[in-house]
C-alpha cells in the first residue's frame, strides 16, 4: 500500500504513549474537529425537517464539544439521534463522547452504528481503531487503522500510519516500525510517530538514534513526561550524566505530578 497527512492539523501536542484518535487525545480533551456545516442531505423515510433538525443538532453538538462543553454537546447530539438515527456523524461523535466519559459499551455500541450508517469515513475509522486500541484490542483496532488508509477521503494517512504503529508497539515492534516510518515519509515532522521512534530505537539499544529522533520530536512539539523520561534515559545510556540530570530537572518541575518521577530511579 503506498503511503498517500491528522485528517485534522498536525499543529497540536499530544501524548507519545497514546493512539491519536482524530478529534483529539481523549487524556488532553483537545479537540479538532472538521471545519463547516454537515451537508444538508434528506435521508429517506425522514420527514425534511426532522432531518434538518438533526442536521442542526449535530452541528451544534459539535460546536459545544470543541468548546468542551461536553454535557450540551451529548445533550445535542442525542436529541439529533432521536430526530434522525441515520445519522453517521451523530453516532460517531456520541461515541466520542462516550468513550472521553469513560463509559466504554456506549462508545462501541455508537461507533459500530456509526460504521454500519458510513463505513469509509476515516475520522469514524481512526477513532473506533483508538478506542479498540484502549480497550486491549489491537488487532481488530490495526484493521481499522489499515481500512482508513483505503479511504479516498482521508487527507491525512500518515495519522491512521502513526496510529497503527503506536497501538502494535508493544504487540509487534517490527510491524509497528514499518507503520510508523510509513507515517514518516508522509509527514517527517509527525510528533507522534517520531515520539514512538525514539522509544523503539531506545529498546532496541540503539541510543543514537534515539537521540536523533527525540530531536526531531523536541523541534516540532513540547515535551511530555514521557519525553523527557526517555530523553533522560538516552543520555544517561550515551554517558552524558550532565544532560541526563537536566531533563531529570525538567521533568520534576515541569510535570511535579506525573508518575514518570517516579520512575526516573527504574531502568
Amino acid at each position: 500500500r503506498a503511503a498517500a497527512d491528522e485528517p485534522v492539523s498536525n499543529e497540536h501536542e499530544e501524548r507519545p504513549d497514546e493512539v491519536r484518535p482524530r478529534f483529539t487525545d481523549p487524556s488532553k480533551k483537545r479537540i479538532v474537529l472538521p471545519a463547516g456545516s454537515l451537508p444538508g442531505t434528506i435521508r429517506p423515510g425522514v420527514e425534511p425537517d426532522l432531518a434538518e433538525a438533526a442536521r442542526i443538532n449535530t452541528q451544534l453538538g459539535i460546536e459545544y464539544l470543541r468548546k468542551g462543553e461536553n454535557d450540551l454537546a451529548l445533550e445535542k447530539l442525542n436529541k439529533a439521534l432521536e430526530q434522525d438515527d441515520s445519522q453517521a456523524m451523530a453516532h460517531s461523535v456520541v461515541a466520542f463522547l462516550y468513550q472521553l466519559r469513560g463509559e466504554t459499551a456506549l462508545a462501541d455500541r455508537h461507533y459500530r452504528k456509526a460504521l454500519s450508517r458510513n463505513d469509509e469515513d476515516p475520522t469514524t475509522l481512526n477513532n473506533y481503531g483508538a478506542f479498540l486500541c484502549g480497550q486491549g484490542e489491537w488487532r481488530k483496532a490495526e484493521k481499522l487503522f489499515l481500512e482508513a488508509l483505503d479511504v479516498r477521503s482521508n487527507t491525512a494517512p500518515e495519522d491512521s500510519w502513526a496510529n497503527a504503529g503506536t497501538c502494535l508497539r508493544t504487540h509487534e515492534p517490527k510491524r509497528a516500525e514499518n507503520y510508523l516510518r510509513e507515517a514518516l515519509k508522509v509527514n517527517p515532522r509527525h510528533p507522534n510517530a517520531l515520539a514512538q521512534m525514539a522509544e523503539l530505537t531506545y529498546e532496541k539499544k540503539d541510543y543514537l538514534r534515539a537521540r536523533a529522533f527525540l530531536q526531531r520530536y523536541q523541534s516540532v512539539a513540547r515535551d511530555t513526561p514521557q519525553t523527557l523520561l526517555l530523553a533522560a534515559r538516552t543520555e544517561r545510556s550515551l554517558g552524558d550524566e550532565q544532560t541526563a540530570r537536566a531533563y531529570e530537572r525538567r521533568l520534576r518541575k515541569e510535570f511535579p505530578e506525573a508518575k514518570e518521577i517516579d520512575r526516573l530511579e527504574r531502568p
